[in-house]
């Protein structure tokens, strides 16, 4: 089956909340399940981002800021969102750089994002979720294969994996899962300027996949994890290998 007619077999008709919806994934992620039908709710910090995924759509969304370091604002997306059937958050707030020079601020909100946020997302969205829904959250090949000065990420993304096992079985049958992404040239590289193209493909010669991950395959991942009902409490691996590597 393609991921165009998994889209629609999971999604048509469906709503849809897409945390992070103004990121590069996030925007493909709304484009793909718009497309299959799907009734959208947009939220994320950056208004004017979610307005300009929103104008790359089919169909209308709704469109709502959203702060996952600030509980209200998480109150506030349950109450404007209302029934749902399935929610995504695509969050990530890096706080790289050697331990020794660490801000407590910057750790803070990489948790909100990763953790804190995906648990009050869970406390506030959860008893909206209809029968046979779900939360999909974003962990990271970090966690699996720790480098130097990514500590706060690698610790992130695993705590994440486990909390996700924790809600899967307390907001159960609600299901629970997340997606683990490697390297994946989302934008998140264009840093590095003339040496991106150097830097994807000495990890591409590395993973076991040989290649490094697209946008694309992040939106298969996730819609594999949203319309598999027999899948909870499980972190979907879609890294080319690159934990192994």
């Amino acid at each position: 089956m393609t991921s165009e007619a998994t889209a629609r077999e999971a999604l048509d008709g469906k709503r849809l909340v897409i945390v992070g919806a103004g990121s590069r994934i996030g925007r493909r992620l709304a484009q793909s399940a718009s497309a299959a039908g799907a009734d959208l709710v947009l939220a994320g910090p950056d208004r004017a981002k979610l307005d300009a995924t929103a104008a790359t759509l089919v169909g209308p969304a709704l469109v709502q800021r959203t702060d996952l370091t600030d509980e209200a604002s998480i109150a506030d997306l349950a109450a404007k969102t209302g029934s749902f059937d399935h929610l995504v958050s695509t969050a990530s707030m890096p706080a790289d750089g050697p331990v020794a020079e660490l801000d407590l601020a910057s750790i803070q909100k990489a948790f909100a994002a990763k953790v804190f946020g995906p648990l009050l997302l869970a406390k506030h969205l959860a008893a909206w979720a209809n029968e046979g829904g779900s939360f999909t959250f974003f962990s990271g090949v970090a966690a699996w294969r720790p480098v130097p000065e990514r500590v706060v990420v690698a610790t992130t993304n695993g705590a994440l994996a486990f909390l996700v096992e924790a809600l899967a079985v307390e907001l159960a049958p609600l299901r629970v899962n997340a997606v683990s992404p490697g390297i994946v040239d989302s934008g998140a590289w264009d840093g590095l300027g003339e040496g991106k193209q150097d830097f994807l493909r000495s990890v591409a010669e590395r993973n076991p996949a040989r290649r490094t991950g697209t946008p694309d395959d992040l939106v298969r991942a996730v819609l594999y994890a949203v319309a598999a009902p027999f899948v909870t409490g499980t972190v979907l691996h879609a890294d080319g290998g690159g934990r192994l590597a």
